[in-house]
């Protein structure tokens, strides 16, 4: 008996199944798809983080709770607060300080000796810069510094159009370095600085920059 020992005798039968070989097509298709959902599980992941860095250290919604700062601001108005110069200055090792005239949100260590929440942050206006004496008499607040010896009257001199002149309270303060005098616009029902006294610049948590609502005021600061 002789053996056929031509290689084409072991040739599959017609009727018989290979092992399928992935094609270069599919294999790229998996390639992608695997990508896909790496790319989508990192968004899922970062996102959160970017948010919660932004709302750290560069802005962050606020809603007003009280009228301390009407007319300006209103109960429940939706603002976004600047953080970004605060964060800036404290990479740097430097005081943030505000404007005059700016509103800013900040903490406030003795809300407590008020009655008040001790972790509520407020939001007043800054009167009162480093090297000022504010003086509280008659109704009026007068601020004295050597570019207004004569004193300067914020609510009339600045440009922030506050309602009302009448400020209770009879006091003389001086303003020190790294400290702002804060006042809210509603006068006659604001807890403010001739309260609890000046604020310190590192409870400074930002400047309003926009109200957002109600859409029919919203309103750049």
């Amino acid at each position: 008996m002789s053996m056929n020992t031509d290689p084409s005798a072991f040739r599959p039968s017609p009727h018989g199944s290979a092992p399928e070989q992935p094609t270069p097509k599919r294999h790229s298709q998996q390639h992608e798809n695997f990508f896909s959902i790496l790319s989508t599980l990192m968004i899922l992941l970062i996102a959160p983080i970017i948010a919660i860095l932004l709302t750290a250290f560069v802005f962050q919604s606020y809603q007003v709770d009280g009228p301390s700062m009407q007319n300006t601001l209103h109960n429940n108005d939706r603002l976004i607060v600047w953080k970004l110069p605060k964060t800036w200055a404290r990479i740097t090792k430097h005081s943030f300080v505000p404007n005059r005239g700016d509103i800013i949100v900040f903490t406030e260590p003795h809300l407590s000796d008020f009655g008040q929440d001790p972790s509520k942050q407020l939001i007043k206006r800054v009167i009162g810069l480093p090297g000022d004496r504010v003086v509280v008499k008659d109704g009026i607040v007068t601020v004295f510094n050597s570019k207004h010896p004569q004193g300067l009257h914020p609510d009339t001199d600045l440009p922030y159009h506050r309602i009302g002149t009448d400020t209770a309270g009879d006091l003389e303060v001086t303003v020190s370095k790294d400290q702002v005098f804060v006042l809210g616009d509603n006068r006659e029902n604001s807890l403010d600085s001739r309260a609890f006294g000046v604020v310190d610049t590192h409870d400074i948590v930002g400047k309003l920059i926009v109200r957002l609502l109600p859409l029919g005021d919203m309103k750049r600061f």
